[in-house]
């Protein structure tokens, strides 16, 4: 074990549903002392900046329990039913589902992880351009969910005012961002 890496003694479930499973681990630190690290696993998921060829970006806006409220986000989510599925093929569902759009170019921008302080779970972020409009196929938990067609300028100003929060959507615009892509 080197200086920076922490030992796993023993782990258990703590609890567990289709969406996630946490886990409860004994460790042993570099210097010998123990402790407990709660770990929660869920799969990867793909979050798709949708871009129209005049630069508008589109969002979604539902409500988010955990939160009790509504934000705008980019579309994102996960297959937990396929959780080692294609992640392009991830991103093009989930884009088509949520949005009813559908992109004629879908670019792997890069990988993220969501919150590596407790979680596994990391998204796959995606360029989605060449859109062309279908129906939207959204799932039980996605009831009330809208779409909006904003400018990139809106889009930042909702971020700086707080009207955008989701932490995976500003990552990935700035990602975009420090990519060069537009």
């Amino acid at each position: 074990m080197t200086t920076h890496e922490i030992e796993t003694i023993e782990s258990r479930t703590a609890y567990r549903n289709r969406w996630m499973h946490v886990r409860e681990d004994q460790v042993r630190r570099a210097d010998g002392s123990t402790g407990i690290y709660g770990v929660v696993e869920k799969p990867d998921f793909a979050v798709i900046v949708p871009v129209d060829a005049d630069g508008s970006l589109h969002l979604v806006e539902q409500y988010r329990y955990p939160v009790k409220g509504r934000y705008w986000e980019f579309p994102q989510g996960a297959w937990e039913h396929a959780p080692d599925a294609d992640p392009v093929e991830l991103a093009r569902g989930e884009l088509r589902e949520e949005t009813g759009l559908v992109a004629g170019r879908m670019t792997r921008i890069g990988h993220l992880f969501t919150a590596v302080g407790y979680s596994t779970q990391g998204c796959h972020v995606f360029l989605a351009e060449e859109l062309t409009r279908t129906e939207t196929a959204l799932e039980v938990e996605e009831q009330g969910l809208v779409t909006g067609t904003f400018t990139r300028e809106a889009v930042v100003a909702m971020i700086r005012d707080g009207t955008i929060k989701d932490a995976t959507t500003v990552a990935a615009l700035g990602l975009i961002d420090l990519m060069g892509v537009r």
